[in-house]
């Protein structure tokens, strides 16, 4: 069985780094370290300046940074793709329109694959 994923690893990459929360707030440009401690206890979610920004500090991707977020939008998004091309599959088009419904329905099949290619467990 997987273990759930923390809703982020801002605290856990902070530590092993070796900054206090306060020397993390100075990289941010903030004044103080509250914020941090908000972000890594997840009381508040980091813009994307920031997100992009703990990136660079901890050279870790925002994706990984922000795990357990970055799975349950992808779950989210999941979801709405198949949604989405049940209502194109539905559609009766004709010439040019028929072929870009056509061209959608494939790239949301070939992102739907990849996205369950990318989760298979490697055997390695």
């Amino acid at each position: 069985m997987t273990p759930h994923p923390l809703e982020n690893y801002l605290r856990s990459y902070r530590k092993e780094s070796g900054l206090s929360q306060q020397e993390v707030a100075f990289l941010l440009g903030c004044e103080d370290g509250t914020i941090v401690s908000r972000y890594e206890k997840r009381r508040r979610l980091p813009p994307i300046e920031t997100a992009l920004a703990c990136e660079e500090i901890f050279g870790v991707p925002v994706g990984e940074l922000l795990v357990g977020m970055r799975q349950s939008v992808g779950k989210d998004v999941a979801k709405r793709r198949l949604e989405l091309a049940s209502k194109l599959q539905g559609k009766v088009l004709k010439g040019s329109a028929a072929q870009m419904n056509a061209y959608k329905l494939r790239k949301l099949a070939e992102r739907e694959h990849s996205m369950v290619a990318n989760q298979t467990p490697s055997l390695a």
